[in-house]
């Protein structure tokens, strides 16, 4: 699994990373968003967006992008599904619906044609699509604060042209007519809008639609420029060095490739040139994503990201085209990744986000995920985001807590609070990262501040891999932080460096509480040994892509403080073939 020829992020080595506090929006860019919010409701804004309907769109695009076919096979049914909400097609009546925002958003993005298209084929999804465009169309043809965000008018101006064939289906001038207006106004409205949207990705999801739009209908070329440099603009918010992103979430990061793949497709349409911003977006987050590959071709579950099923993920990167190299090194990014022989494993080595670019983070600084081969051996419990059925808000906030990642935990206490709303409090500042490699192996140095201020430590992660993959060496301590005492004057401090077993890996504890047999479901047998604390075996759960949760294992190395912190080293090696 080892990959020669990956790449860092241009990060030094020794870098801290800070936690930023995210983009607060000053009184006067909110006050300026609320007029502009007021302002878009006005007969003035609406006579703005009047023009000359377009006739035609000026290309067929097709999606790269494969669309969900369960969610398609709903959908084709006559069942509008998503995040635990469902409301009848043929029933569909937007003045009284009383479904949630998330529900809104994703049927006012109509992202769901994609999966509509993917179970069913034009004649039987035009039906079902043309059903719900023309009710939209009855509710939303005016400005709407909801409906015509830009964000998600972005997304509308991306996927009618994309599913053109479904939605257009008909002869019927007077709504076909409608159809290619609304695309026309939306693009004028989002060209006013876009920049008025919230950095992050509402931003890219606005310059994205508006560039689609720009290539797509006529007379669009003093548009497309304007687009292409709101996009640049709104990636340098968004897009990390090596393929991260703001949120930390390796999920976000495939998504934003799939999207810069899906617009890289309008210009292959037109038979244009891909603009230099996406090409070089399109390298940069595919290398990230292909770093934050586990050897079962799914991404590792970090912030509660979701580990995508690996055919999702494999379509990616072959639409990429050519060799990507992953990154392994994410010294700015805040992600390491060690790979060695068949053993692959991902280290999440950086502050938790900013506040406006991670809702829902979880607490898991320096916790890691490992693959032997084709299967996960070591995981973290695994996330709410992207998963098809929604969670129980109570398991939602235990997959948040730092005991649900293989870490570290101090006296029981998140390594950062978790707040109400998906939002994280104080705890971990900063992160200090070092890593050495050699003929060897790699070694991977990190510290973290979360309990600093409350316990008096800091919290160290070392990890050693060894060349061939078979010899994993590790040491988590518990270091007086520095110009503190507070370690000396408190009683003991609980620990517990926890190890989240993946499905279907099984732990045997020695009788003296000082090693483990692990066996992993093809019957290969790792090994473990830990000194400086007292190993157990114990149910966790783990939550899979589909929002399934299962029960698993883990290993569990107990202890307490002692005046000059605490120290547990552990390993694995691999006891066979």
């Amino acid at each position: 699994m080892s990959d020669a020829g990956g790449r860092d992020d241009g990060g030094r080595d020794g870098q801290r990373l800070t936690r930023g506090r995210g983009a607060a929006r000053t009184l006067g860019a909110r006050l300026s968003e609320k007029l502009a919010r007021i302002g878009y409701a006005t007969p003035l804004h609406n006579r703005k967006l009047r023009g000359r309907p377009p006739l035609k769109l000026l290309a067929v695009t097709a999606d790269p992008i494969a669309g969900d076919i369960a969610q398609g096979r709903e959908i084709t049914a006559g069942k509008l599904s998503f995040g635990g909400h469902t409301e009848a097609v043929r029933t569909l009546n937007f003045a009284t619906s009383r479904a949630p925002l998330a529900w809104r958003e994703w049927l006012h993005g109509f992202e769901w044609l994609r999966d509509l298209a993917a179970a069913s084929d034009r004649k039987k999804g035009a039906i079902i699509a043309e059903l719900v465009v023309e009710a939209w169309l009855a509710s939303y043809r005016e400005y709407d604060e909801l409906a015509w965000r830009a964000d998600l008018a972005g997304r509308r101006l991306m996927f009618w042209p994309l599913y053109a064939p479904y939605i257009l289906s008909r002869s019927e001038p007077i709504y076909r007519s409608l159809v290619l207006n609304h695309l026309a106004r939306a693009a004028r409205h989002v060209d006013r809008a876009c920049e008025k949207m919230p950095e992050g990705m509402p931003r890219v999801e606005a310059s994205a639609g508006l560039l689609a739009a720009g290539l797509i209908l006529p007379e669009g070329a003093a548009r497309t420029v304007r687009a292409e440099n709101a996009l640049r603009k709104a990636l340098e918010d968004v897009l990390l060095p090596g393929g991260g992103v703001a949120s930390r979430r390796p999920s976000d990061a495939l998504a934003l490739l799939e999207r810069l793949l899906t617009l890289r497709a309008f210009y292959e349409a037109r038979k244009t040139e891909v603009s230099e911003v996406v090409a070089e977006a399109i390298e940069t987050v595919s290398s990230g994503v292909k770093g934050l590959m586990l050897g079962d071709g799914r991404l590792a579950s970090i912030h509660g990201g979701n580990v995508c099923a690996p055919e999702r993920i494999a379509k990616a990167l072959a639409l990429v085209g050519g060799n990507v190299r992953p990154t392994r090194n994410g010294a700015s990014s805040g992600f390491q990744r060690m790979d060695a022989g068949k053993t692959v494993i991902i280290v999440d080595a950086g502050p938790p986000p900013a506040k406006d670019a991670g809702s829902g983070a979880h607490a898991g600084t320096l916790a890691f995920e490992m693959s032997d081969g084709d299967a996960r051996m070591i995981i973290n419990c695994g996330g709410s985001d992207g998963a098809a059925a929604a969670l129980p808000d109570a398991l939602a906030g235990l997959l948040r807590t730092t005991a649900a990642h293989s870490t570290l935990i101090v006296n029981d206490t998140n390594s950062t609070r978790l707040l109400g709303g998906g939002g994280l409090g104080k705890g971990v500042g900063e992160v200090v990262v070092t890593r050495h490699e050699s003929e060897e192996g790699c070694w991977l140095d990190a510290t973290h501040d979360g309990y600093a201020k409350r316990f008096g430590v800091i919290h160290r992660r070392r990890i050693f891999l060894a060349a061939d993959g078979r010899d994993i060496r590790g040491e988590d301590a518990l270091e007086p932080a520095r110009a503190t005492r507070l370690l000396g004057r408190r009683k003991a401090l609980p620990f517990d460096v926890r190890f989240h077993l993946a499905p279907g890996v099984e732990a045997t504890p020695t009788a003296d509480g000082k090693g483990a047999l692990v066996k992993m479901a093809a019957g290969r047998v790792w090994q473990m040994k830990v000194r400086g604390g007292h190993l157990t075996v114990d149910e966790s759960i783990f939550v899979d892509e589909s929002g399934k949760h299962r029960s698993v294992a883990q290993i569990v190395v107990s202890g307490e403080t002692e005046s000059g912190g605490a120290t547990v080293k552990w390993s694995f090696k691999r006891a066979s073939k």
